[in-house]
């Protein structure tokens, strides 16, 4: 990790507690089922901009109506967007699926990308991230998540529950706080500590009106703590 980047010994004893105490809450969560890697980068795919319920029903119709996944690079894009329209944005997700699909294909000679499995995290990470559409946070899941390599997924709920609580400086960036936070938490506690901070966001620490008093690590958060979320959110101003 880039010396810039590395971790202020703050942030990684309040990270450290914040995962404990998600711990205690909310216990150890589980992912949903394990996927190949290539299954799992179209579905992380067809999960930009919308819910775990779309996107499993768009990932789901995608299966159903094409056998293989050669079946959806050769398709007719208006039957892939079709088959993925639950999920939402398909004129963008279907042809960046299949583009992905076909550059995999050239690439590798077949969709196959078990090979990822025998290669370090970051190499594996960068290899994902050279197509259209993959970011660092859909790269880092199919690590995590498919592949159990080290990698720390940073979507919208834990960039403004990080910054919220104090986990990062506030200025990073979206990019910056994957590798800054990846040095806040130990690599195994990657996986249960991304779903249980997007858990935190979805439930309790929402973007327009978080309910600090009902927060569980409310005592560990700067924005509690220095007052900015001391009116609970039931009657604050409106």
């Amino acid at each position: 990790m880039p010396e810039s980047l590395s971790p202020l010994p703050e942030h990684v004893e309040r990270g450290q507690a914040v995962y404990r105490r998600l711990l205690e809450v909310y216990g150890l969560p589980q992912w949903r089922n394990t996927l190949p890697p290539l299954d799992e980068l179209i579905s992380t795919i067809l999960s930009q901009n919308t819910n775990d319920r779309n996107r499993d029903l768009a990932f789901q119709r995608l299966r159903e109506r094409f056998p293989t996944w050669e079946a959806v690079r050769d398709a007719p894009a208006e039957a892939v967007i079709e088959a993925i329209r639950p999920a939402g944005l398909g004129n963008q997700k279907g042809p960046r699926i299949q583009q992905v699909l076909r550059q995999i294909s050239a690439e590798c000679g077949s969709l196959d990308l078990s090979f990822l499995q025998h290669w370090p995290a970051e190499k594996a990470l960068a290899w994902l991230m050279r197509f259209q559409g993959v970011g660092p946070k859909t790269a880092a899941i199919v690590l995590v998540f498919s592949l159990n390599k080290p990698a720390f997924p940073v979507d919208t709920h834990i960039y403004r529950v990080s910054g919220r609580i104090g986990l990062r400086p506030a200025h990073l960036s979206v990019e910056q706080a994957h590798q800054y936070l990846a040095g806040v938490f130990k690599p195994d506690q990657y996986a249960p500590g991304h779903l249980n901070l997007i858990r935190l966001g979805r439930e309790t620490c929402h973007a327009r009106r978080p309910n600090c008093p009902a927060c569980p690590v409310n005592g560990l958060c700067q924005f509690y703590l220095t007052g900015s979320g001391s009116v609970p959110a039931s009657t604050g101003g409106r």
